[in-house]
């Protein structure tokens, strides 16, 4: 039996409170890697002028770990049961961040970080096993998905306000108490039998895991350390990054669990499918470490003011996911995708130009219309082709390899991007910052082009 087994569904009711669970739960996933952007200059003030290689490391010791992680975590739920597994998570990242609040130092915040990363890629790919085994019938599971995009999607409106009000009224340590009511909330929405799932088989390979986080980490400490002129630090962690890529490769071809699951990446499309998810994270994360920045140093906002001026960027979240929805009922998630694609590297040109001609908010401004746009144009028809392409049975893997495709993406975003922020915060019309800004357009550009080409069928 398996997460898309053909077991009737349940009504119609008890489908919509577990769906909301689902979204709710992904929210909260979502609101910890928006919300503690508009508060990077109180954190670096906190704990004593903490430079751009600390600030990166609190946004990306969480995504590093939730990207690779995200590799074992779908296989992880399709084997002991996707809402077993989503249920713990859930938990954990509620009393993790309780622990975050109580975070003592810049390192240890960065630790603790890396734990709710754990955790949330726990809560992601079973989310999308739990949806496949809601909605058994395509056309509905494309509704539903848009549906969790949509809610989860509210994360990127409430992040930022909620993350600069909070910071403005109590500091940054606020901003990790609002995830344990969220969790309370979200598990209360998915007890019952509703979103039960199945147990499954498959095996699981602890040992590829810890080389495929080990090489995400290293090569994201060479990005940073590059970017810190830290050149001889850079080629030890370049070497290691190597090293530990050529392992993970050995051990891929060896084992009997492969983490990168042959059978879902050999579906026409998925490549694509990650590269683009990959792309839209980079670009996501990477403008969303720089822009506070941006505004702190060369408009002089406050942080609450900085999640006002994000709402631009935010606000397509909350509704254009429904209308995407519809559209990938109709014509496919490929239009839609490609969409996002082409407003991304527009949204990217505009940021750049603002930023070279001193960072007018005008120009700001449509750059921040057109990425809200197409991030939450992308996403959602992204995650309707990867889990329908899936084999039977490996819907939580399809959710996983996305998922860590994307999130390897946004690590890889903040490092690139800060290795353009000299030490500091990036001054006006810094040219630095400018190519930071311009960098993901550049990459979704690429996106758009190996897209775009028609997918090879596998050979019979």
């Amino acid at each position: 039996m398996t997460p898309t087994s053909s077991a009737a569904p349940p009504a119609a009711p008890a489908r919509a409170r577990a769906l909301t669970g689902i979204a709710l739960g992904y929210f909260m996933v979502l609101l910890d890697t928006t919300v503690l952007s508009v508060a990077e200059p109180d954190l670096a003030r906190s704990f004593g002028g903490a430079g751009v290689a600390g600030l990166q490391w609190t946004v990306t010791g969480y995504t590093l770990v939730f990207g690779a992680a995200l590799l074992t975590a779908g296989s992880v739920a399709d084997r002991y049961g996707a809402h077993r597994v989503f249920r713990a998570a859930v938990a954990a990242f509620g009393l993790g961040s309780l622990l975050s609040a109580l975070a003592p130092s810049l390192w240890a915040l960065v630790g603790l970080r890396a734990l709710l990363g754990l955790a949330a890629a726990g809560c992601v790919p079973a989310s999308m096993a739990m949806i496949a085994r809601l909605y058994p019938v395509p056309a509905e599971r494309a509704k539903a998905v848009a549906v969790w995009a949509a809610t989860s999607g509210a994360a990127l409106v409430a992040g930022p306000v909620a993350g600069g009000a909070l910071t403005d009224l109590a500091g940054w340590r606020a901003i990790f108490l609002i995830n344990a009511p969220l969790a309370a909330v979200t598990l209360a929405l998915t007890a019952g039998a509703a979103v039960r799932c199945p147990r499954g088989d498959r095996r699981i390979d602890w040992a590829a895991q810890i080389l495929a986080c080990a090489a995400v980490a290293l090569l994201t400490d060479t990005l940073i350390a590059l970017g810190a002129h830290s050149f001889v630090h850079a080629a030890w962690s370049a070497g290691a990054t190597a090293v530990a890529v050529c392992a993970f490769a050995v051990r891929e071809r060896q084992g009997h669990a492969p983490v990168l699951a042959p059978a879902v990446l050999r579906r026409p499309g998925v490549p694509g499918a990650l590269l683009a998810g990959a792309a839209v994270n980079f670009a996501m994360s990477g403008v969303l470490f720089v822009l506070p920045l941006l505004f702190q140093q060369a408009l002089g906002l406050t942080p609450g003011q900085i999640g006002a001026a994000l709402l631009p960027m935010t606000l397509p979240f909350a509704v254009n996911p429904l209308l995407t929805g519809r559209v990938v009922a109709r014509s496919g998630p490929r239009p839609p995708v490609l969409a996002g694609l082409g407003l991304l590297t527009a949204g990217g040109v505009a940021f750049g130009a603002a930023v070279w001609t001193g960072a007018s908010y005008p120009l700001l401004l449509t750059g921040l219309v057109a990425t809200g746009f197409g991030v939450s144009s992308a996403l959602p028809a992204l995650a309707t082709l990867v889990v329908t392409a899936a084999p039977e049975g490996a819907a939580g893997v399809a959710g996983g390899l996305l998922n860590a495709a994307r999130q390897c993406g946004a690590t890889i975003g903040v490092a690139v991007t800060g290795a353009f922020v000299t030490v500091g915060v990036p001054d006006r019309g810094h040219h630095g910052a400018a190519y930071a800004l311009i960098a993901p357009a550049v990459v979704c550009a690429a996106a758009a082009i190996a897209l775009a080409r028609p997918a090879r069928r596998p050979a019979r």
